[in-house]
């Protein structure tokens, strides 16, 4: 079950609420718990079983870390168990099968395949249940002792499946004690609606011009259109994750969480430094709070902390999938973040705006290339055609065929992942100007989700990219 599904918002959603609003407080986490697991139930039954082992494992080292008089030695033991038995659950089902192959290949046997499909969202809540232990072992956080309570915090349907990432400690208060007020709610809706827009009416959409791109031979494409198609997978995983994100938060918000934000403008970045500031902020969080700043961070000199940039970005292209080209992908931003972290950013500050935006977007482009595409001679492939060593031309009437019916849509594109600001207003006519744009606003938030529930009613094409992860 998807968020940009009819039945989610029709069924699904409605029913949750119902039972949400009219049970007592004490009641409330146990409905999310109970509904977050018939959500994730509906695509893998099987798979809960998991998700429920990782849950109660954690549950229970994080009763025995916080069990008196246990010494630092013991303690640490725990929390080593604890990562194990989450990275072992975790490489079982998303690594094996890409070991074995390699193995396969490297030394002529025949180990068969276990063939299982990836449990959905297992690396994120994954990493969600190992922020608790952590979290618990460092005194930045109580242990739970109410299951109910923390198969909550793992099972949350709004960010099961594809984050954000929360962390226990930015989570453990709202469990106990939250409230939902109009204003909150409202809130909550119009998010809702604008990561829903973003994902089927802009994903979606673009998302059909660069599987046109994509599905052609890499060896046929002119140059232009080969920059056509990575920029629009660009756009499409840019729209379809920060759309689900804002859905996400919208649904805590409803339900009196505040998650923390994911992205913030990326395409909008002057650097790789500050493109990673910017995208997928809980994924970064997480590595800098648990993998970077334990290894020493950037308080052990210069050296130091480029190894340390270096592991936790191989560490990122490794979270991301069983395939040689996520390695090469985080290690491709790992040597760039270390060049910048070394000299690039003291030479980009010399360089006008412009230079340092359109530095930024092609090296964030070409790393798209490398994520794209499983298979590392597809990705070869297809940088050889962005840049005309195919032999191909420049364009030709299917680029701008390409260009002439995406270009409205492009130009939406753009725009919406600027970062624009609020025009002042002027002294006097706050009142006035308010009660307009609340009315305006309104009438979008109308027109979004009618829109999005029209297309979904006759849509074919509906993927979800962060699935896979």
């Amino acid at each position: 079950m998807v968020f940009s599904s009819l039945l989610f918002l029709f069924v699904f959603l409605p029913v949750v609420f119902l039972l949400y609003f009219l049970s007592p407080r004490r009641m409330k986490n146990l409905v999310l718990f109970l509904t977050s697991l018939v959500f994730y139930a509906w695509g893998e039954p099987v798979y809960i079983v998991i998700m429920l082992i990782s849950t109660v494992t954690d549950y229970s080292f994080g009763l025995l870390l916080d069990k008196p008089g246990w010494g630092p030695k013991r303690r640490k033991a725990i929390v080593v168990a604890s990562v194990i038995v989450n990275l072992a659950l975790l490489s079982y089902f998303k690594y094996a099968d890409f070991a074995i192959h390699n193995v396969n290949a490297l030394l002529g046997t025949d180990i068969p395949l276990t063939e299982l499909a990836l449990p959905i969202g297992i690396s994120f809540y994954t990493f969600q249940s190992m922020s608790y232990i952590i979290d618990v072992y460092r005194g930045t956080a109580k242990a739970q002792r109410n299951w109910i309570d923390f198969g909550t915090f793992v099972a949350l349907f709004p960010q099961l499946v594809a984050g954000p990432i929360v962390q226990y400690n930015t989570l453990a208060e709202q469990l106990r004690e939250r409230r939902v007020t109009m204003e909150m709610f409202a809130e909550g809706v119009k998010r809702f609606i604008i990561g829903l827009a973003k994902k089927v009416l802009l994903a979606n959409n673009i998302g059909l011009l660069w599987h046109a791109i994509s599905d052609a031979d890499a060896g046929t494409l002119p140059v232009l259109t080969a920059w056509l198609g990575i920029i629009a997978f660009a756009f499409q995983i840019y729209f379809d994750f920060s759309g689900y994100s804002d859905m996400a938060i919208g649904l805590g918000l409803m339900f009196g969480f505040r998650f923390n934000e994911n992205f913030n403008k990326p395409y909008t970045a002057q650097s790789i430094t500050d493109f990673w500031r910017r995208w997928h902020i809980s994924l970064s969080s997480w590595f800098r709070d648990y993998v970077y700043i334990p290894l020493g961070g950037n308080r052990k000199g210069l050296s130091k902390q480029l190894r340390n940039i270096l592991i936790v970005w191989v560490l990122t292209g490794i979270w991301h999938g069983a395939a040689w080209n996520f390695m090469l992908w985080g290690l491709y931003f790992g040597v760039i973040l270390i060049f910048e972290k070394w000299a690039g950013l003291r030479l980009l500050a010399r360089a006008p705006r412009w230079i340092r935006h359109v530095y930024a977007s092609l090296l964030i482009l070409i790393g798209w290339v490398l994520f794209a595409f499983d298979e590392l001679p597809k990705v070869s492939g297809y940088l050889r055609a962005m840049f005309g060593l195919n032999g191909q031309p420049v364009w030709n009437d299917g680029t701008m065929y390409f260009v002439y019916t995406n270009a409205v849509l492009l130009v939406l594109l753009i725009l919406a992942s600027m970062a624009w600001k609020r025009q002042p207003v002027v002294e006097g006519t706050e009142r006035r100007v308010d009660g307009v744009r609340s009315v305006a606003s309104l009438a979008w938030l109308v027109l979004l989700f009618f829109l999005s529930v029209s297309y979904l009613v006759d849509a074919t094409f509906n993927p979800f990219l962060y699935f896979r992860f």
